[in-house]
């Protein structure tokens, strides 16, 4: 009989392949499902109260691990289903060929001079002010953006399937997802969010770490050397304010040769996040080179989940 484990890694394998094949689905992707549900109960539920925030952030998790693990459990005699299920699954939770697409059409757009369009299109990575950054600012911004997600949209949930199979990818995505919707600072949240923000910091501790080993292993795929990865993770990782984006980001910075960080402006507030690597701020075709190497992290990340995933016992 074939062992549920094998199962379980071949799903995660064939879900990685149909992320990098097909990307998102266009119309109903189950993300943005559960992130509107969990909108609607946020709407109930919110206080300016950690408890609160506490307990909203463990039913949305809770929810979505419990419906893994349900999934796992009618699925336990029938490696077919089981197989069906987590790739399913684990298509749904990834997000690498969309950070992909993204990372892309960014360079096309600093490649061509259109400033423009660049400056609207950084929203789609991240939340960062893009109104005063020239081309520079916005290449360095959108490398920063490709590095810190490829370790919580490809790596974080291959991790996350690998060690506890099915309610680890859906349990890990909603984390992600509340994390994006409720963690950040702000007059809303800074109470109410917090929970979400630290769990997810805790589950993201050996995911980026990874990210940033992937990154030093797959430097030479991209023209630069592992020694440099491992050379600026290790010396400017702490230089970071996020204990998770600094080694992963300061990875990439040493991979690629340019130097990542600065100051920073996010809805009008500066944050300094200190100087990640060595050499020229990113260009545009050091994006290009970025996102080369998020895929070449995400096919690292998926060898090591997989081979947990065939290894464990359930």
């Amino acid at each position: 009989m074939v062992r549920v484990q094998a199962v379980t890694a071949a799903g995660i394998v064939a879900g990685y392949a149909a992320d990098v094949l097909a990307g998102d689905p266009r119309r109903g992707h189950p993300v943005a499902l559960f992130g509107t549900a969990a909108a609607a109960l946020e709407r109930r539920m919110w206080a300016d109260s950690r408890l609160r925030g506490a307990a909203y952030a463990a039913v949305c998790t809770g929810g979505a691990a419990a419906a893994g693990a349900c999934a796992a459990a009618a699925t336990r005699r029938s490696p077919l289903a089981r197989f069906a299920v987590t790739t399913a699954a684990t298509w749904a939770v990834l997000g690498g060929t969309g950070l992909a697409r993204e990372g892309d059409v960014m360079a096309g757009h600093l490649q061509s001079g259109d400033l423009s369009a660049a400056r609207a299109r950084l929203g789609h990575l991240c939340g960062r002010d893009a109104t005063e950054l020239d081309g520079t600012g916005l290449a360095r911004a959108a490398t920063e953006s490709i590095a810190e997600n490829t370790s919580d949209a490809v790596v974080a949930p291959l991790v996350w399937g690998g060690i506890a199979g099915l309610p680890g990818l859906l349990g890990y995505r909603a984390l992600n997802t509340l994390d994006a919707m409720v963690g950040h600072r702000s007059t809303r949240y800074e109470r109410f969010g917090w929970a979400a923000a630290r769990a997810d910091d805790v589950a993201n501790l050996v995911p980026s770490r990874l990210s940033a080993l992937a990154a030093a292993l797959a430097a030479p795929g991209v023209g630069g050397r592992p020694g440099g990865a491992v050379r600026a993770w290790r010396r400017d990782a702490h230089r970071h304010p996020s204990p998770n984006a600094g080694p992963v980001e300061a990875a990439f910075a040493g991979a690629l040769g340019v130097r990542l960080g600065g100051t920073n402006v996010y809805g009008g507030r500066a944050e300094n996040r200190g100087t990640l690597g060595d050499g020229p701020s990113p260009s545009a075709s050091d994006l290009g080179r970025s996102v080369r190497l998020s895929r070449l992290v995400g096919l690292v990340s998926l060898g090591v989940t997989a081979g947990v995933a065939a290894a464990r016992r359930h």
